[in-house]
This record gives structure tokens, sequence and C-alpha cells, in this order.
């Protein structure tokens, strides 16, 4: 099988991920389920040939990176088919990859049951909207339907800055600059600093991953952009706390300031099985109000989560909720549910 027959079926099959890799046969994952395409077993050969030939497919990207330093990241289309994210690397002295499929269009956030309380944050006008969750748990897919939402609905300017891009967006009643960090620019920090001096009003950033970025993002949102972010941190309270932690002890209060003051809201999502064998996405979503700020301000993060969980009212829902519900359609069961919960004895007692 060449690799555009693999895409193509993993296309066809609403795969989420491929892999390549020596030692087992190319094997594709549905609905969070490892599915081999066949029995036979790639050797190390093998999966040069086909990585080799998805660098051509890529046309601008040389295979030398990934020679020289056993890692490479980009994506590539085939026009009709996808857009494909690619991670190559070295294992075992052989390459391998782990392909993400992205379809070239974005389904309807009613499909996925993005809640319209988080397609909502997509009419702010500034300040910092962050999407957490762990890897492969849909935030890409959650700030790209935001951003669509914008495109269709206000005219901006919108800069995407990703690494690598991922879903494309047509100009609508936007204009949308998408950049792609090691093609388009050096890093994130570079393109962030670029972006304040190209009249935006929606910035996206692909991930918050160091000081650096975080600081520059913090300017932007305070200087009247709205900005979307993401981390890979489960929970609004775990995710304030890491944003704080990356910063020396000298500047934390100066974090816990801008922060308070930038802050619109975290929504934390997760991927998890339903009763019928999909995936669905479950949220934790909280909009931050006055309360929230003075404890961000006041260093009281973790009193947030209790104030989460007690919410009743718009803006907030817990993670446990949010599964209490799902149970309760009967779309997930009490399994899934209490492994899922950030409080697993609170979910037992609620469910009985």
């Amino acid at each position: 099988m060449n690799i555009e027959e693999f895409l193509t079926l993993a296309a066809k099959e609403e795969a989420s991920d491929l892999f390549i890799v020596a030692g087992l046969p190319l094997t594709m994952k549905v609905n969070g389920v490892m599915r081999r395409i066949n029995e036979e077993k790639m050797m190390p050969q093998d999966t040069e040939k086909i990585i080799r030939e998805i660098y051509e497919k890529a046309l601008d990207r040389d295979i030398d990176q990934l020679l020289k330093t056993g890692d490479d990241d980009f994506s590539f289309a085939i026009p009709g088919l996808s857009r494909f994210r690619v991670s190559a690397y070295k294992q075992r002295g052989s390459l391998a990859a782990v392909i993400r499929v992205i379809a070239f269009r974005l389904p309807d956030y009613k499909q996925l049951r993005i809640p319209e309380q988080v397609m909502k944050l997509s009419e702010l006008n500034k300040g910092l909207v962050l999407v957490t969750g762990p890897a492969g748990s849909g935030k890409s897919t959650t700030l790209a339907c935001m951003i669509e939402e914008i495109n269709e609905t206000k005219e901006d300017h919108i800069i995407t800055l990703e690494d690598p891009l991922e879903f494309l967006h047509q100009h609508k009643k936007s204009i949308v600059s998408q950049r792609e960090v090691n093609m388009d620019t050096i890093n994130y920090v570079t393109s962030l600093r670029a972006a304040l001096r190209q009249s935006p009003d929606v910035i996206l950033l692909g991930e918050m991953r160091d000081y650096e970025t975080i600081q520059v993002v913090m300017t932007a949102a305070e200087t009247g952009h709205l900005v979307f972010s993401t981390l890979h941190t489960i929970g609004a309270a775990n995710t304030i706390e890491r944003i704080i932690d990356v910063f020396p002890p000298n500047q934390q209060r100066q974090i816990m300031i801008q922060l308070a003051s930038v802050l619109q809201a975290v929504i934390s999502q997760q991927l998890i099985p339903t009763m019928d064998g999909t995936l669905i996405p479950v949220f934790e979503i909280m909009e931050v109000t006055p309360a929230i700020r003075n404890m961000i301000r006041e260093n009281k993060v973790h009193q947030i989560d209790g104030l989460i969980y007690s919410s009743t009212g718009s803006g907030m829902i817990s993670m446990d909720q949010s599964l209490i519900n799902l149970y309760k359609e009967g779309q997930i069961s009490k399994e899934t549910a209490i492994l899922y919960a950030s409080n697993p004895e609170m979910i037992i007692k609620r469910i009985r």
C-alpha cells in the first residue's frame, strides 16, 4: 500500500491519526481504537520508503531536518482529500511518523457538540481566552470553530500563529493571516511581537510554551487585542497555577495582577468514549467574574475549582457536572464518568 492509498483510506474511515512504525503493520486510530490495515509488519526500509513519499507530497519540505535532528513537524494537503499534520521522528534507529488527519472543511460546531456558551466567547473584543486539555482532546478544532465564527460575523484582522498550520481559513468578513512557525516565521515569540505591528484584532497562538511567549501574550491582551491560546492542563485552577509557576518568584506577583485583568475565560476539554463507541467532547467552562479576578489577584487560585463546582449561574460548569449531565442523558457509562472525573468520589455520590 503506498502512502496516498493509506491516506485516502484513513480520510474515508474518518481516522484521527495514522501510525507508521517499524515492527508494526500500518495502523490508524478510529474513535480512539487502533485498527491495523493489514497483518504485514513493516521493516525499517519500508517505513523509510513511506516517509520519503510523504516528504515528496509535502513538496517544500526537506527530509534532511529529520535525518539530522531525529524530529520534524510539518503539514501538507492532498487536493480533494484532506490536510495532514505530520510528526516524523527516529525510533530505534529507524524512521517513524504519526500523522493527524485534518478535514478541509470545518464541521459545524453543533455537530461537534461544542456548547453555545463556548462559541459566544468569540463575541469578546479583547482579553485572553484559553482552551486547555490533554493532547488530542480537540483543542485545535474548538479554536478553529471560534475563529471561523469571528471570520463569518466580524470585519476583523485575524492572525493565527501555529506550529504547524492545521485548519485553513478563507477570507470571509474578516481578513485571516495564517503563519506557520519554521516556514513563515522563526518562532512564536518573534511572530507574536511582529503581529502586534500588523493591526490585528484577534490573535490565535497555537501554544503558550514558555514564559517569554506568555509575557508577550499578556502584553497583546492588555493592549486591547483578543487573544486565544492553549495549554496542556485540565481545569481552570491548574491552568492559572501553571502560568504563574512558569515565572521566577520575583515576577509572580506582577503576573497575577496582569492575569487577573486580562483573562476572560478558561475552557477545559477532554474527548471521551460514548455508549455507541464514538468520541464526544466534554467541557469545563469558567468565565472570569469579579470574584475570580480577586482570587487570582490575591493568590487564592486554589479556591476557584470550588467556586466553579458550586456555581449554578451561567458562565460556569465544572468538568464533573458536564460528565454527570452526559451520564443522565445516557450518552456515557457510569464507569466513563468516574474515569474522566476530577473528583471521582463526588461523582459516585452524585450518581447514587
